[in-house]
């Protein structure tokens, strides 16, 4: 298992792609804070690319490595070793790779210009939002064997979640409006890991102040110690949840 794990991790590292959205993070991270002279807007910036950037990069970029990996995975599978295990090597070794990406690209800047709780906080959530694209990809993969269809299924995940997620939640806020909603909004946010995760941020960047109502609501629930730790188990739950689902199916498959 360590074997296939490495083996995976030196290929990918080793991918002109990967190397040009470590570069392009780094470029867009280290001009952040550059061009802006308070850090929060650093911040606020690097969170727009936390939350757009590394999303779309991970989840396409493991649709597609798994695609070509095919022929690599039937080899394996040819070989006296049990499916959980190559399916875990795969997903560990792809997981890792795009971390260490994103901790090269935009951790080092988050931790030499906010070397502060909140500069940790983006680069967990960062490497969190990282390992679930990843896990959806996974799950994208299994769905379909047509490589189109697949990319497709991560392409709608993305956008899903990124954009059509927060148009959905905004039309309920509005027709809901003359009910009391307070706990069923906080719910709903446990249904996106963007949404999760840009809420997290922002009650800490102290802006909530400027998010009226809603953001009150949300600070009474996430801004306490509890609810920091319930919304990383979810975070968390959005990572394991569709990795286990994709390994229960790659075990039924017949390949």
């Amino acid at each position: 298992m360590n074997r296939i794990i490495k083996i995976i991790l030196l290929d990918i590292l080793k991918n002109k792609i990967v190397l040009t959205y470590t570069l392009i993070l780094a470029a867009l991270s280290w001009s952040s804070f550059a061009l802006e002279d308070n850090s929060a807007k650093g911040l606020l910036t690097i969170l727009n690319v936390i939350l757009f950037t590394v999303p779309l990069v991970s989840v396409l970029f493991s649709t597609i490595y798994l695609y070509n990996s095919s022929e690599f995975i039937e080899l394996l599978l040819s070989q006296p070793v049990k499916r959980r295990k190559i399916w875990a090597s795969l997903f560990l070794g792809l997981s890792s790779s795009m971390v260490f990406a994103f901790m090269v690209g935009a951790g080092i800047p988050l931790l030499i210009n906010a070397p502060n709780s909140l500069g940790l906080m983006m680069i967990i959530i960062g490497c969190l939002i990282t390992v679930i694209f990843v896990a959806l990809a996974f799950l994208s993969s299994i769905l379909t064997r047509d490589k189109a269809k697949g990319i497709g299924i991560a392409i709608m995940i993305w956008l899903f979640f990124a954009l059509l997620f927060d148009g959905i939640v905004l039309f309920l806020l509005f027709q809901l409006s003359d009910y009391p909603i307070e706990n069923f909004m906080v719910g709903l946010t446990a249904l996106s890991p963007i949404d999760l995760a840009r809420i997290q941020i922002l009650m800490h960047l102290d802006v909530s102040a400027m998010m009226g109502y809603t953001g009150a609501i949300f600070k009474d629930f996430f801004g306490t110690s509890s609810g920091l730790v319930i919304s990383f188990l979810l975070l968390c739950l959005w990572a394991i949840i569709p990795f286990f689902i994709s390994l229960k199916k790659f075990n039924q498959k017949d390949l």
